[in-house]
């Protein structure tokens, strides 16, 4: 089989010769432990925040974003992104794709041990694949991203194949995403959601860290895996603490007892500003903003409809009020920092709501009995609107309401605890509206968010369904060259634009928190540090 090497590797490759060169193997850096004064220190503890209360398994169906800030650190996945953005080498360390660009094979790390000294291999990775992401019955969170997967085959221990329906440029950045690996001698044969003693208790993992103590509704502790693979890491422990108030964290980080978060609570970034032990980091992220309306209530299929409540909704203000101005107007699915692909040549909605009543008028809303509320056929229009507690969801969401009400469309809003929105409105799909957020790798591969395909149980959340969207996405994910690719997906973004399968947002700037005394930590968007959590250090 003709195969080409992907040039990340090459430049893995130079990078690890020049290190060999210089008589500093990357094991020999990883397993030294002699510091200069300078260097980083061994010891020490660093806590965060979450808001929940996490599942240790990356294909829950409940597991998400707080799972996910813990999973990274617990499992390791074939890759992850690079400091650089691009997919590097985790699990695997290196990978090419057939001609045809329908297999692509993956040669895995050696000597790489399970938490209970149990050796990784290649049937863990086809096992978390075949029977886990790719049987359907058990819908895993994350599957939808898979769907051009077919199957795998293991060659030999280290070597695994990809077999896809059809060729998927995007295939290592999404292995990068959340797609960690689970170990075959513990799942086999088990249900792998009703494996308690597994999922909230002691998982088993490949990464840096290991759970210690979980007190459920308070605290994780993880400690050092001794047989990292890329090292012991430098810190003792890595605490999780869940706080479900955001006006908690900075009080926290203030006191030191916190050292590194994403601040949700922009109120409070002029109290950040002044503090002497903190700093402040925003960075791009590939991160958007939404609502969600159920597209199997009849009062949303009408895009007149979505257009004016967008119109409806100022943006901007709640970006200068709530977010600080830490975000960008969006008008589509693809964020700004995928600088190749994006585009702001689509349709914009500028705050308009004398427009908006005018295209809720032309879909039949008027107010006929003068009580400041459209109706219908006699039916008044009436929302359920329904948001987590994380965040600035909620304070986003407030505005919102008040926006909608004024165009005459009476919005209930209903907060959530983040594990039970994730249940009703995720899991369930019982909701009518919805403010919630995407993000995903750094490559424009929307498909799960938006295929037909992923409609009902996948991450089509909306459940909107469109045959020249589907045509779109496929076509950009066989498309492997980077011009083409570009042009699919600015056609995409304004096609996105007019038909609003979601109403989208914002994409915000993340603005990372991060206690002056942690160092290590590299220079990218906090979930993408936690795959470098072995390299943080404390300075003492």
């Amino acid at each position: 089989m003709h195969c080409k090497i992907f040039k990340m590797l090459g430049i893995f490759t130079v990078v690890s010769m020049l290190l060999f060169a210089s008589g500093c193997s990357s094991d020999k850096a990883s397993s030294d432990k002699t510091k200069t004064e300078s260097g980083p220190k061994d010891g020490g503890t660093v806590t965060t925040p979450i808001v929940g209360d996490p599942i240790f398994n990356p294909w829950h169906p409940n597991a998400y974003a707080e799972s996910n800030l813990v999973n990274r650190v617990i499992f390791s996945g074939l890759t992850k992104p690079g400091k650089d953005s691009a997919p590097a080498p985790n699990l695997a360390t290196k990978w090419e794709a057939s001609d045809d660009g329908l297999v692509w094979t993956f040669h895995l790390r050696e000597g790489v041990k399970w938490h209970d000294g149990e050796p990784f291999t290649a049937d863990d990775v086809a096992y978390t694949f075949n029977e886990i992401v790719l049987n359907k019955a058990l819908g895993s969170n994350g599957a939808s991203n898979f769907k051009a997967l077919d199957h795998l085959e293991v060659k030999d221990k280290l070597t695994v194949e990809f077999h896809l329906k059809n060729p998927w440029a995007a295939l290592p950045a999404y292995l990068s995403f959340n797609a960690e690996i689970l170990p075959k001698h513990k799942f086999e044969g088990k249900d792998p959601w009703e494996l308690t003693s597994f999922n909230k208790e002691q998982p088993v993992g490949t990464g840096p860290f290991k759970v210690d103590k979980y007190i459920a509704g308070q605290s994780l502790e993880l400690i050092p895996n001794e047989d990292y693979y890329e090292g012991r890491p430098h810190l003792d422990k890595l605490v999780y603490k869940i706080l479900a108030d955001k006006n908690t964290h900075v009080a926290q980080a203030l006191s030191n007892d916190l050292d590194i978060f994403v601040l949700e609570d922009k109120a409070s970034l002029d109290r950040v500003k002044q503090a002497k032990n903190l700093t402040i980091l925003p960075s791009e992220t590939t991160k958007y903003y939404w609502i969600s309306l159920n597209q199997e209530n009849p009062l949303f299929q009408d895009v007149k409809v979505r257009q004016a409540f967008l119109l409806a909704i100022d943006r901007k203000a709640i970006i200068d009020t709530v977010l600080k101005g830490y975000g960008t107007i969006a008008d589509a699915a693809i964020a700004p920092n995928l600088k190749t692909y994006y585009t702001n040549d689509v349709t914009h909605y500028d705050y308009d709501p004398k427009k908006a009543k005018k295209l809720l008028e032309e879909a039949g809303w008027k107010d006929t009995d003068g009580d400041g509320i459209l109706d219908k056929d006699g039916k008044p229009f009436k929302v359920n609107f329904e948001v987590g507690i994380q965040g600035d969801l909620v304070q986003s969401a407030q505005m919102v309401q008040q926006y909608l009400k004024e165009v005459g469309v009476d919005i209930k809003l209903n907060t959530l605890e983040w594990n039970a929105m994730i249940q009703k409105n995720v899991i369930n799909r019982d909701y009518e509206m919805i403010l919630n957020w995407w993000t995903y790798p750094t490559d424009p591969d929307v498909f799960a968010q938006y295929h037909s395909s992923n409609a009902g149980k996948g991450n089509n959340i909306p459940g909107y369904k469109d045959p020249k969207l589907d045509e779109l996405l496929v076509k950009g994910q066989q498309t492997s060259d980077p011009a083409e690719r570009a042009k699919v997906y600015k056609e995409m973004q304004q096609y996105m634009s007019d038909t609003l399968p979601y109403l989208y947002l914002w994409y915000p700037q993340e603005i990372q928190i991060r206690n002056k005394r942690l160092k290590g930590v590299p220079k990218m968007y906090f979930g993408g540090t936690l795959y470098y959590v072995s390299e943080w250090y404390v300075e003492k």
